[in-house]
């Protein structure tokens, strides 16, 4: 089977899945609103706080929410070993991983859609013409980054007893280069900085997309037998 079709199969089988439940894009979607809502009542929105907390809060509120469906990216299919069935189609075992990632990343990208202009409303903030298209390069770098390291972690602690305590665990040390860039790529962006004061920022976030994204054909296939 051609690894494009056998990603295109599994993305479709989740999806499907998911359509019908709407079990995880919901949870996450509130909990993204939750965090919005908190944020709104715990800052006074002036613009000057506003323009000095928002890159936090919009990653803050991002990544939240997108623990939600890493935790579910592997654990529902330990249900009647459905991982197994995975594991037995005659692909390579890195399609799993990457229709997996590709799951997470329309989830994340559904969340940030609905999340940040719900931010830009309820701060009063306005995001200068000329950012967003910088912005959403960094948001996608970004997002693709936390799916990639999410999801490889994620199949690594599915087989433990409390994986939905152990993935946070193991989760934040790794992301530290990804939330780091990712913050302050947003907030040279939005302050209206020189390209040259977030493009290492960019480079950071490329190289370590990069990286999990290659990692994962080498060992996702033991990552499964642990």
């Amino acid at each position: 089977m051609d690894m494009l079709k056998g990603i295109r199969a599994i993305v479709r089988k989740d999806l499907t899945a998911e359509l019908r439940t709407k079990e995880l894009l919901s949870s996450m979607a509130i909990f993204a609103v939750l965090t919005i809502i908190v944020f709104v009542f715990a800052f006074d929105p002036t613009k000057a706080i506003v323009r000095q907390v928002f890159p936090g809060m919009v990653w803050v509120c991002f990544i939240f929410a997108g623990i939600l469906g890493l935790n579910r990216s592997f654990v529902s299919e330990k249900q009647n070993d459905c991982i197994t069935g995975l594991m037995l189609c005659p692909v390579d075992r890195s399609v799993i991983y990457f229709s997996k990632m590709t799951v997470n990343l329309i989830y994340m990208g559904i969340v940030e859609i609905v999340s940040l202009p719900l931010f830009t409303v309820l701060f009063n903030y306005q995001i200068p013409v000329k950012a967003i298209s910088p912005l959403v390069l960094i948001i996608f770098l970004g997002t693709l980054g936390f799916a990639a390291v999410g999801t490889f972690l994620a199949a690594l602690s599915s087989n433990a007893r409390s994986s939905e305590i152990l993935l946070p665990v193991i989760l934040f040390p790794v992301m530290v280069p990804v939330i780091l860039g990712a913050v302050q790529a947003t907030a040279a962006i939005l302050a209206g900085s020189p390209a040259v004061e977030w493009f290492s920022w960019l480079k950071i976030l490329t190289a370590f997309d990069a990286i999990f994204l290659v990692v994962p054909l080498v060992l996702f296939e033991y990552i499964l037998e642990v």
